[in-house]
């Protein structure tokens, strides 16, 4: 099975209706795609009446992919105060937060993101391990952003220990721009689950170059027919080594996320079954 989606549904102007209303997208986004990453949960632990709120407007067969809260990955953004005052009491939070999504089958898998200065060393490791004990039995995914862990000393430990610890592993096809960006590595380390990360491909976009809007033009890239095509071949090779493969598009900085997402739906002759009914227009 393979599930297309993207990164959050705010910010997709080109599938919206121009008089759509901000609390209107989300179930007209599940009008075109059965799975979808949910982004706010990085800057915020949610609400639950925000969780049984989306589990209302989402199909039956809708999926979540939750991003993990930024305490729990070390992101440290100078705006934005830490306000638990344990690492325990933070993830419990979080767990409790997602369990409308797991009491209605819809929490694909929480997707934890770590940030590129968390490198391939033991310490991270051990975290790594900390971070799966806390979350229990609630499916993860792991995602690197930092080399170091794909160089050729590392790169079969860390997709072995990934096997061995029950993680996702999260294919990322970001820009090759030096120790911040990792490898395409289409490995599968759990039988039930892949996840793809398409992030673009800017790599003169993708690394800090003193713009204070860099992170809002990092994402800014088209898929070529080309490019797709060889993701498609790869989508379809995967499919073979698991039972779901989850395709994410991330490349929205241009609003290119949602056309190329379904370009490749259509190249892959994909139909989703069970998505919400669109709004119909006056004509």
């Amino acid at each position: 099975m393979i599930q297309i989606g993207l990164t959050g549904w705010g910010d997709h102007d080109s599938i919206y209706a121009a008089d759509t209303r901000t609390h209107e997208k989300l179930q007209e986004y599940s009008s075109h795609f059965p799975v979808v990453e949910l982004d706010s949960s990085f800057y915020a632990v949610q609400p639950i009446r925000n969780m049984e709120k989306w589990v209302k407007e989402t199909p039956e067969n809708f999926q979540f992919i939750v991003k993990a809260y930024q305490g729990m990955t070390g992101h440290d953004r100078e705006e934005k105060e830490n306000p638990f005052e344990t690492i325990a009491e933070m993830f419990q939070a979080f767990r409790e937060s997602i369990e409308p999504l797991q009491r209605a089958g819809k929490l694909g898998a929480v997707l934890f993101q770590f940030p590129p200065k968390f490198d391939c060393k033991q310490e991270h490791v051990q975290y790594i391990r900390y971070c799966k004990k806390q979350m229990k039995d609630i499916p993860v995914a792991l995602e690197f952003r930092n080399q170091s862990w794909y160089e050729e000393r590392f790169q079969q430990q860390t997709l072995d220990f990934m096997k061995q610890e029950g993680w996702i592993h999260t294919i990322a096809d970001e820009p090759q721009a030096g120790v911040k960006s990792v490898p395409f590595v289409p490995v599968v380390t759990v039988k039930e689950k892949a996840i793809i990360r398409l992030h673009g491909r800017n790599v003169h976009g993708w690394n800090y170059s003193g713009n204070a809007n860099w992170r809002k033009v990092r994402y800014l890239y088209e898929y070529s027919e080309k490019e797709l095509t060889a993701i498609a071949e790869e989508v379809k090779r995967l499919e073979k080594q698991c039972k779901e493969v989850i395709v994410l598009f991330n490349n929205n900085s241009g609003g290119h996320a949602a056309g190329n997402a379904k370009q490749l739906q259509q190249m892959l002759g994909i139909e989703f079954n069970g998505l919400a009914s669109q709004q119909l227009g006056l004509f």
